[in-house]
């Protein structure tokens, strides 16, 4: 048996729901499931603001809110079940116009619910709505948790062939049979109650975020996940002011001995957060902040894992002192830290005391994907020049292991950074889930950057939201540092007009080499400059991946199918030639450059004419600077590209 709850925006609309169904039918096949779903996004503050509303007001509001629902009905529904489910809402409205006005905000569960019961059932899964109206207890301000607990277990026992139930959270009722609810959050609540009355194998927390983060990333940009927190440091966080876990819903799972997973419904391979029995340290070290106002002031909380050092109290008082912060108090307690102050300075407050508990040390964590010559390269640079760098896990697959990620999402905190020296052409997948958990990237594997544009926008998207970063300075031009100086032209609002490269090494070497094509090529696969099938190389592939990676850093959304490419053909080749490939603005294209690859004859006043051997170059002119910006080296070597991933790590 598995519980799972979803929050509102898990459920905020058909999209959102389907996504959920998606995750619930994966569940079923372990089992059967208890599903608790909270009110779609915003509906429970549109219900408390219908309930204050005067009768001549409250006919347009509630329609709003009718049409709400009838909208994902309408999507997630056909033919006759769209007919019998809009049917169901409508009835539920009713309801909700016929009850006390102050019971309206208990309305938004059961609209959702039903709902998703009826899609369940329209889809062929053996599911009931359970009615938790009638099963929760609640006498005065608390559960009485022995009938409760009868009650959901005998509602269970009493239908063996169903799959999955479907409860509304949030809701209970007291001895007299008003409805009562739980308190905002409720529904992380009713799903505790209902795995601890059924001695659930799992309680699942559905939520927007990968978890319980240090604070709020929208408040501190380096805040990332905790892999596990133990039941009282969850209580502590959640009971001072983090949103992600409703306090309350601690105690029942805590006495029942379940573990709770916080998870993101919208990255559902993502690991989250377990919330379990785990020791405290003889050492507290530092698990989370959470922050609320208290009339007027606010009060910071320092979660630690044991016992708070007697000196950090004073240590972090003068830190914040020194940031210009007025305190009004700062307590220790055990295993927890009180910071009082003025409200309007808590951000600031919030932001030191983050970096004070997770950011002052110096030193990096490194999980690497990929022992090939690059990868090997920067473990010998690492060992031997740089201390700061703790590598933690190595993959010595060339391809995707997901072990490796599993343990890297479990151990990782906001100081690691996942490094990617394979030559994967699907590892990419893990880049925007590494930097969701807060893990900074970097990649030297240009087949990774060269994924069709929306792939490659929604890691740069990621990264930027994270406040993470992913670098990948190797993919062109190995140390050269070719992708920072388009970078900077494109960030300082320079119009790129041109950009001209030679960057394939295999070919450079070929036609520089002096001897015949064939000869040439024959030497290049003996030292292993080509790829394993030399045609790739002849045929522009390696040099396409690097045109599409300059020309999207110079903010040209560019895709294979906007390259030109010609092919070598050895019969063909003369004397005096290189492989350009080569990005021109233009007006009349439609994406306003066009892109090329393709064999040119170069005579002595050419940038390219001094390229020979594995060299890469680079001319690059833009608005600011019409006269090129030349970029020269060697554009081959595991050491310097290792030693380039390394400037990476660390800049």
């Amino acid at each position: 048996m598995e519980v799972l709850k979803f929050g509102g925006t898990s459920v905020a609309n058909a999209t959102a729901i389907s996504r959920v169904l998606d995750i619930v039918d994966s569940a079923r096949s372990r089992g059967k499931v208890v599903l608790v779903c909270s009110a779609i996004s915003g509906c429970t503050d549109a219900l408390i603001a219908l309930s204050g509303m005067e009768p001549s007001e409250r006919e347009k509001a509630g329609k709003a809110i009718l049409d709400r629902h009838n909208s994902i009905v309408g999507r997630l529904f056909t033919g006759k079940e769209r007919k019998d489910v809009s049917q169901i809402v409508l009835e539920t409205y009713k309801d909700l116009l016929d009850a006390e006005a102050e019971d309206y905000q208990t309305f938004g569960e059961l609209f959702s619910t039903r709902i998703i019961a009826a899609k369940l059932r329209c889809d062929g899964i053996s599911a009931l709505w359970l009615d938790s109206r009638d099963l929760i207890r609640i006498d005065g301000v608390a559960v009485d948790k022995e009938l409760t607990y009868r009650r959901i277990s005998k509602a269970i026992a009493d239908h063996p062939e169903v799959e999955v139930f479907v409860v509304p959270g949030f809701i209970g009722s007291d001895a007299t049979g008003r409805v009562r609810t739980l308190g905002r959050g409720g529904s992380d609540y009713t799903a505790s109650l209902f795995a601890a009355a059924l001695g659930a194998d799992d309680l699942q927390i559905w939520t927007d975020v990968p978890g319980i983060m240090t604070t709020n990333p929208k408040d501190v940009r380096s805040a990332r996940t905790i892999p596990q927190i133990s039941y009282d440091a969850a209580f502590m966080l959640a009971a001072c002011g983090a949103k992600v876990l409703y306090a309350p819903a601690v105690e029942p799972a805590k006495e029942a001995g379940i573990n709770i997973r916080i998870l993101d419904t919208f990255h559902p391979d993502h690991p989250g957060t377990v919330v379990g029995p785990f020791p405290r340290r003889e050492k507290g070290g530092w698990v989370g902040i959470a922050w609320q106002k208290r009339g007027d002031e606010s009060q910071l909380c320092l979660v630690a894992d044991g016992p708070v050092d007697p000196a950090v109290p004073g240590d972090l008082r003068s830190k914040l002192e020194r940031s210009n912060i007025v305190l009004r108090a700062v307590t220790a307690v055990d295993d927890h830290i009180l910071v009082n102050l003025s409200a309007g300075d808590e951000i600031e407050a919030l932001r030191t005391c983050h970096y004070f508990c997770f950011e002052t040390d110096d030193s990096v964590d490194v999980y690497l994907a990929g022992e090939g010559k690059v990868g090997q390269a920067l473990l010998e640079i690492i060992r031997n020049t740089d201390n700061r760098i703790n590598v933690r896990l190595v993959s010595r697959h060339e391809v995707e292991d997901e072990e490796f990620f599993s343990q890297m999402f479990a151990a990782a905190s906001g100081k690691s950074v996942f490094v990617d020296c394979t030559d994967s052409e699907t590892i990419y997948k893990w880049y925007v889930p590494a930097l969701e958990a807060g893990i900074n990237v970097v990649s030297s594997n240009r087949r990774a950057l060269s994924v069709p544009y929306a792939e490659f926008a929604l890691m740069k998207r990621t990264a930027r939201r994270m406040r993470r970063f992913l670098r990948y300075e190797t993919t062109v031009g190995a140390a050269l540092p070719i992708l920072d100086s388009i970078n900077m032209s494109a960030n300082s609002a320079d119009e790129i007009l041109s950009i001209e490269a030679v960057v394939s090494c295999t070919l450079n070497f070929i036609l520089t080499s002096g001897l015949p094509f064939e000869e040439a090529l024959k030497k290049a696969q003996d030292i292993g400059l080509t790829e394993k099938d030399p045609r790739m190389d002849l045929g522009g592939r390696d040099a396409l991946r690097k045109l599409l990676i300059l020309g999207r850093e110079a903010g040209i959304p560019l895709e294979e199918e906007d390259v030109l490419i010609e092919p070598v053909d050895g019969a063909q080749v003369q004397p005096g030639q290189r492989f350009v490939a080569s990005i021109e603005k233009d007006p009349s294209a439609p994406k306003g450059y066009r892109a090329a690859i393709r064999l040119r004859t170069v005579g002595p006043d050419d940038p390219a004419w001094n390229v020979r051997g594995t060299d890469n170059m680079i001319s690059i002119r833009s608005a600011f600077h019409p006269s090129p910006l030349i970029i020269q080296g060697a554009g081959e070597g595991a050491k310097m590209a290792a030693s380039s991933v390394l400037n990476d790590i660390l800049r």
